[in-house]
């Protein structure tokens, strides 16, 4: 059954084959105005001006409305028990944010049952979708022993194959004394737990949390176990991640808050995605990520939100493209473009992130006329419809 979704105000295809346009996958960012497109077998099987549509089964009138690919969420951590609103209380208070609050969150986490990890889980992926996001990454990382992190990432992989294993989170408070043990149960008995069920390592290397050296020990490691790098990079101060994550080949590196004209270098020359986070500045008071110096020099830059418990409690895609714009000198065009396609690289995916004829059929109607809305109405609940893989997901259309 093909599926004909017409009368659209404007179609983001992310097609374009501009500058960093591939024959597959991902392109520039392009739109189509008074388009349409037909859905079949859950991909996109064609894209063009409304007049031009071919015939299909059924037909969805958008009145008027924008259609965009999916939000692709490629840094996120859902598996977790308990809150920390007190801590961002305190942060709002002029506190400042510490990576060693995480230990709150192991804590809970640990003693949470399996059921009440995957109620919130679940609970947290309904929100995400009901908000655009078709594709998200899911990291581990409050367990930090060998059995809280299997079922973290066991967990993980019930709603999503891009399943990071982030045992090299902090240092748990049993091992504060012993470093070298915790880091050697990470490279050894726990990844052998967790890699079967992940597709990628991470490591926060940052003070407070992994050293440079800590760092590619951790990663080196789950390279020989058949994963494939990122890493949690420059967030709190000028350090080694971004050097570490473009040397060893990582998909993206993430935070990228403080960065040397080498680091700005490197990202641009490499293959490695730079992955913002402005949630987490808002939600704790740091300077943002400076995405005007990277995309200038010639970066691929990604979005994504860092929903978690601690310093970005947030699961909305379109806050992050709100906050790029205002407070990351993005326009528009870029900040969609990241969010779904910049997502797409940074998880090395060319089936999503794009509307291209072939893509997997993940796409986002908004209740407003042009993508420029996410930034113009920002904190208002635009996205109307979700479909996944061509299912309605999510929302309803106006005409089904």
């Amino acid at each position: 059954m093909s599926l004909l979704l017409t009368n659209i105000a404007e179609l983001v295809t992310n097609d374009g084959d501009g500058p960093g346009g591939q024959s597959s996958g991902p392109g520039t960012f392009a739109s189509i105005p008074d388009a349409a497109l037909v859905i079949e077998a859950g991909r996109v099987a064609w894209t063009g001006p409304a007049r031009g549509a071919p015939a299909a089964d059924r037909v969805t009138d958008c009145g008027g409305r924008a259609v965009l690919p999916g939000f692709v969420d490629s840094h996120a951590h859902l598996v977790f028990a308990g809150e920390r609103s007190a801590e961002f209380a305190a942060r709002m208070a002029g506190t400042p944010y510490l990576a060693g609050g995480i230990v709150t969150t192991v804590a809970a986490t640990r003693a949470a049952s399996d059921d009440q990890l995957r109620a919130n889980l679940d609970a947290l992926v309904r929100e995400m979708l009901a908000q655009g996001s078709t594709t998200f990454e899911c990291k581990s990382g409050y367990g930090l022993t060998v059995a809280d992190e299997r079922r973290s990432v066991a967990l993980a992989a019930e709603v999503t194959p891009e399943v990071t294993f982030l045992g090299a989170h902090v240092v748990p408070p049993e091992f504060a004394a012993d470093r070298g043990g915790y880091l050697d149960l990470v490279r050894g008995p726990m990844l052998a737990a967790c890699a079967a069920k992940a597709r990628w390592v991470d490591v926060f290397c940052e003070r407070g949390a992994f050293g440079g050296d800590e760092a590619r020990a951790v990663l080196t490691a789950g390279q020989g176990a058949g994963l494939v790098p990122r890493v949690h990079a420059n967030q709190l101060g000028a350090g080694p991640g971004v050097q570490l994550a473009v040397e060893l080949g990582a998909a993206s590196a993430d935070h990228c808050t403080y960065l040397s004209d080498a680091d700005v270098a490197a990202l641009a020359a490499g293959g490695t995605v730079a992955t913002l986070l402005p949630g987490v500045e808002f939600s704790t008071r740091n300077p943002y990520p400076d995405a005007r110096r990277l995309l200038d020099a010639g970066a691929t830059v990604a979005l994504a939100t860092d929903c978690n418990p601690g310093s970005c409690f947030t699961s909305s895609m379109p806050l992050v493209i709100a906050l790029a714009v205002r407070e990351m000198r993005m326009t528009t065009e870029e900040a969609l473009w990241a969010a779904t396609a910049g997502g797409a690289r940074a998880l090395r995916r060319d089936d999503i992130g794009h509307l291209r004829p072939g893509a997997r059929a993940d796409l986002v109607l908004l209740d407003a006329p042009s993508h420029v809305y996410l930034a113009y109405r920002p904190g208002v609940p635009l996205v109307a419809a979700v479909w996944q893989a061509g299912e309605l997901a999510a929302g309803r259309p106006p005409a089904a």
